[in-house]
């Protein structure tokens, strides 16, 4: 391992979502999901990482970690617990939120919607509704009426695609209904909603002369799909799963064309540009067999031999992020956010080096004319891990859920020595067991 410094105005955050953290609202589907007890481990995302009533402690750690960046998503069930009724109380209690991250200078990135729905929304057929994107459209300029003037960065819909494979396809996510006919349905609509919204937040923003440049982006979740055979069946596979997982999506969200099957080419909300950055959430790849399963578009997704895992057996592969990264910028030439990249890691064995190396990769981008601008990494603290419940590790802060008791982790002590130097230096990895090893072995 050897040092790497990366550009002066590069930042590095942290990221989180609402419901994973908060805890405390009983409005949300996912509430729902746990009280009927759905959840693998059994835990409950009723007080999680109870961060609604401890944000300030939270920030706090930002700080001792030298963030510049926050990601934090806004509860959409607390700001609309009926439609068209807006809780000004929850949306006064982000205000004081953002306003607690500016005045410790961390740059808010906030996101309008993190897979949770209030439950009058799911109980109307959420994304499957027509009515979404009108719905969606009324929550958005509510919000950026009331927080625009804090926030210049947002992101519209977090991992439209893997919001619609748990929801419609795989069926691990509320209402858990698997109908693959409502996956490209919801996701017509996901498009419209983030084309709408990205016109409101410049639209408001503009007419009430807010302060710095609007951005607004989505966070697409893209993965590797490759295959260990020739066999013609499993390339298929990986080519459907890429175009279904990844095109559409970009395609719909970047330049509103609507590819097939949601689409013929067109355009149905305008031909344009709907994103300022491009937001990518990178983990791991798949390796893709040919299996006859019509709702998993004909593939089996495992995991190459041999390789490295974390916690939950997802493959760790740092250099997926070098080809997500390259391949996306080539076809979509805008500024690159790293809005998540983490690692399941109770033992807090491999998250170290897992961000080095995914540092390293960042750096090799940049020096060949990727710009990626920023890195936040999942998560700041452990957070209720959706269908899998409160046992997956991701943060770089652990959480005891008996006591709520913060204790930041060797390898955040390490992220947060690489954010306040710019990068890695000699010294860090010489401090630093998880680095020292393999940097010893190369001197």
């Amino acid at each position: 391992m050897k040092p790497f410094q990366l550009p002066e105005d590069f930042l590095f955050g942290t990221a989180t979502a609402s419901v994973q953290i908060e805890g405390g609202d009983r409005n949300n589907n996912w509430y729902r999901f746990c009280e009927e007890g759905k959840t693998q481990d059994g835990s409950h995302c009723m007080v999680a990482a109870d961060h609604w009533n401890r944000y300030e402690e939270d920030i706090h750690l930002m700080t001792e970690l030298n963030q510049d960046t926050y990601r934090m998503s806004l509860e959409w069930s607390r700001i609309e617990p009926e439609r068209g009724r807006f809780d000004e109380a929850s949306l006064e209690h982000y205000r004081e939120e953002i306003t607690s991250l500016l005045a410790k200078n961390i740059r808010p990135l906030v996101t309008l919607h993190h897979f949770s729905n209030p439950i009058w929304f799911e109980d109307m057929g959420g994304w499957g509704n027509q009515d979404a994107v009108v719905w969606f459209d009324s929550y958005t300029r509510k919000v950026v009426s009331s927080l625009g003037d804090l926030v210049e960065d947002w992101v519209t819909i977090n991992e439209p695609n893997v919001y619609m494979e748990g929801t419609y396809s795989s069926g691990n996510f509320p209402p858990n209904k698997p109908n693959f006919f409502n996956f490209f349905k919801g996701a017509k609509h996901m498009i419209g909603a983030h084309i709408r919204a990205y016109n409101a937040i410049h639209e408001i923003r503009k007419e009430k002369n807010h302060p710095g440049e609007t951005k607004v982006g989505v966070a697409h979740h893209l993965r590797v799909f490759d295959t260990d055979e020739q066999r013609s069946g499993s390339k298929w596979a990986a080519g459907m799963m890429s175009h279904v997982f990844h095109d559409i999506f970009l395609e719909g969200m970047t330049y509103g064309k609507f590819l097939f099957p949601l689409g013929n080419g067109n355009y149905p909300y305008g031909k344009g540009t709907y994103c300022d950055f491009m937001g990518i959430n990178y983990y791991s790849r798949d390796i893709v067999q040919y299996s006859w399963n019509p709702l998993r578009l004909f593939g089996e997704l495992t995991v190459k031999e041999g390789a490295e895992m974390n916690d939950l057996g997802w493959e760790i592969y740092p250099e997926g992020l070098y080809r997500v990264c390259k391949s996306c910028y080539e076809k979509y030439p805008f500024p690159i956010y790293i809005t998540e990249n983490g690692i399941c890691d109770s033992k807090d064995k491999q998250r170290g080096k897992f961000i080095y190396d995914h540092l390293k990769v960042i750096k090799q981008l940049i020096d060949d004319g990727v710009p990626v601008e920023r890195y936040y990494h999942w998560s700041l603290i452990d957070n209720f891990e959706w269908e899998l419940g409160l046992e997956p590790k991701f943060g770089i802060i652990e959480v005891d859920y008996d006591t709520q008791k913060r204790t930041i982790r060797e390898s955040g002590q390490f992220y947060g020595d690489v954010s306040r130097s710019g990068g890695v230096t000699e010294e860090m990895l010489e401090k630093y067991p998880f680095l020292e090893a393999e940097h010893a072995s190369e001197s």
